[in-house]
């Protein structure tokens, strides 16, 4: 197998097309496709199923691409490796974080450190994020749920409660606190599954025996804001995520210590890279400097 025919089946799988490899490639499409059927013809399997201009992924093709991530990432750590040995950091940093809230001030300090550096954000939720540092699609995350898993090395960042917010039409709004029982029966609307402010109260719900009416998942916190604010229900937010907003209203739980944690993340295996360190560094930096004001 040359490098080149693996290098070309990645670029077909990441980009979703021979067009859009070529493209990435700098090569024409004809290449991308001479490729292809060299590779697989070399080894009597078919490694995506053409649909049109689209493609999609065979069995063999999935298995193979977990495979091709894991080699140009470690290209990719060679070169960061050979170009900054001598610490003048350059290259691209692949950011994922499940919001901009706890990530922005790092994302700014770090390009203030290092301007040569190139910054790549993805946002998701937890769930997601810990798929791509998995899938080598991100260098770092900044997540607000770290499960026990070997594979993750995780240093916490920050805590933050978690809330109720209303709109203005509501019989909460005009509270400051409520206790989790007055949560009984209501109507929610909550983040997709997998979000961890949901995950934490669900939990805190859970252990109270409190049951709540879940009418409607949203996808984005941007889409539960606006279903709030027409009245669809009650929403959940990590405090620090709240944007102020005129018919909107945050509500305290007074007898529930509800908390979502934010980690700075990487794969174990590449902690030590001089590109990752850096962003940990940064981070241990702001969260020092934060703690001392508070003292």
């Amino acid at each position: 197998m040359l490098h080149s025919q693996l290098r070309s089946f990645h670029a077909v799988a990441t980009t979703g097309g021979f067009t859009s490899a070529g493209q990435a490639l700098n090569v024409g499409q004809p290449t991308i496709s001479t490729q292809i059927r060299a590779l697989e013809e070399s080894y009597g399997v078919t490694l995506f199923h053409r649909q049109g201009r689209s493609v999609q992924l065979t069995d063999c093709g999935e298995a193979l691409l977990k495979i091709s991530q894991r080699i140009f990432s470690l290209e990719d750590q060679a070169q960061d490796l050979l170009r900054n040995y001598n610490g003048l950091l350059t290259g691209t940093l692949k950011v994922g974080a499940v919001g901009p809230y706890h990530a922005i001030s790092m994302l700014a300090r770090f390009h203030q450190d290092h301007p040569r550096i190139k910054l790549s954000v993805t946002q998701g939720n937890s769930m997601e994020m810990v798929d791509h540092l998995l899938d080598y699609s991100v260098d770092v995350a900044v997540l607000a749920h770290v499960a026990d898993n070997p594979a993750i090395h995780a240093v916490p960042f920050s805590r933050h409660p978690v809330v109720v917010f209303v709109n203005n039409a509501h019989p909460f709004a005009g509270r400051g606190t409520i206790m989790l029982e007055e949560l009984q029966g209501e109507r929610f609307v909550l983040r997709e599954r997998g979000s961890t402010t949901r995950l934490a109260f669900e939990t805190a719900l859970g252990a109270a025996g409190v049951e709540i009416d879940t009418v409607v998942e949203m996808g984005s916190r941007e889409a539960v804001w606006s279903a709030v604010e027409h009245g669809l229900g009650i929403g959940v937010v990590s405090d620090i995520e709240f944007n102020a907003h005129p018919n909107l209203k945050t509500v305290a739980i007074g007898n529930a210590r509800i908390f979502t944690t934010a980690h700075v993340t990487c794969l174990a295996d590449r902690k030590e890279a001089r590109i990752i360190q850096a962003f940990f560094d940064i981070a241990e930096a702001i969260k020092r400097e934060r703690d001392g004001a508070r003292d």
